[in-house]
């Protein structure tokens, strides 16, 4: 039985990795600042403090998704904290392997598709060297410092620069589907920013893709190989909900409904337009690859 570690696994996608992967036959054990399971194991992703750098000895794979959320207004604290919450994280997962006698055989790092610049017409590739310049594409970039500061040698190491993960517990689905439902399921802002996203089911079975696909390493996009563009999107929406109205919300609705849930608008309203190249080459094929078997799936 392989065994498989998640460090910062009790969120959304954790709880997503946690259910393939069990059902798959690994064991999954989550490393956790409240452990409340028996597979669960404190650590505070700070010190290496405690018994839980001797779950790393002879661990198959070790999948580091660690950090403050990133939806939240980009407040001076806030910023830091979500920074912080992701370096230190990761540079002490890499001096905890380091320690190890028999060191995990894959180290996989979440990072983010907004490390990309912005953009419209131009695809974003994993071979693209220009980033963004925002917040997100910085935080991105020192996450992904901090993963390559170690070495780790006897490790093989992937990145994974995940997109818009869509699945019916949280995530962006959920907001969006209750929009849909009430009517204001319109493009948001012009509608024309490209969205890169993916079905929680796909992601899953990319990480499981690539684990057992032992020449992969270095940075992976997790998308559909078509991005589609906001007011698209939200047709898609609602045709598969059967809404036949979607009330558009302007720019300065979305400025003001993020100030009250206290998030940020560029969330929204930033274009993202990448692409898995990588995977795609790689052999990989999408369960999901449109927004309409996407949200079908998930409202059935």
């Amino acid at each position: 039985m392989k065994t498989i570690l998640i460090a910062g696994g009790t969120g959304f996608i954790g709880k997503t990795l946690e259910k393939h992967f069990s059902k798959k036959g690994f064991y999954v054990k989550i490393l956790s600042r409240n452990p409340k399971r028996d597979n669960e194991i404190l650590w505070d992703a700070k010190t290496l403090e405690g018994s839980w750098v001797s779950h790393l000895e002879n661990l198959d794979v070790l999948i580091n998704l660690t950090g403050k959320t990133i939806n939240c207004r980009f407040t001076d604290a806030n910023k830091k904290a979500i920074k912080e919450s992701r370096v230190i994280a990761t540079e002490l997962l890499g001096k905890a392997i380091d320690s190890c006698k028999n060191p995990p055989k894959l180290w996989m790092n979440s990072s983010t598709t907004s490390i990309y610049k912005e953009a419209f017409t131009e695809e974003q590739t994993e071979d693209s060297t220009v980033f963004g310049n925002d917040f997100e594409a910085e935080v991105a970039t020192v996450w992904e410092k901090a993963f390559y500061k170690t070495k780790n040698p006897k490790t093989r190491k992937i990145v994974i620069r995940t997109s818009i993960v869509f699945g019916n517990d949280d995530g962006a689905f959920v907001p969006l589907k209750k929009l849909t439902q009430f009517g204001l399921g319109g493009k948001q802002g012009n509608g024309k920013q490209m969205v890169s996203w993916i079905h929680e089911t796909d992601f899953a079975r990319a990480v499981d893709f690539l684990i057992h696909k032992e020449d992969t390493k270095g940075a992976f996009n997790f998308c559909v190989p078509k991005p589609t563009d906001n007011a698209t999107m939200m047709k898609d929406f609602r045709k598969a909900m059967q809404v036949p109205v979607g009330i558009p919300s302007p720019k300065f609705i979305l400025k003001i409904g993020a100030f009250f849930m206290q998030t940020e608008p560029e969330l929204i309203l930033n274009s993202r337009n990448v692409v898995p190249k990588k995977l795609l080459e790689n052999g990989f094929k999408f369960q999901f690859p449109t927004i309409k078997a996407a949200v079908k799936d998930l409202i059935d």
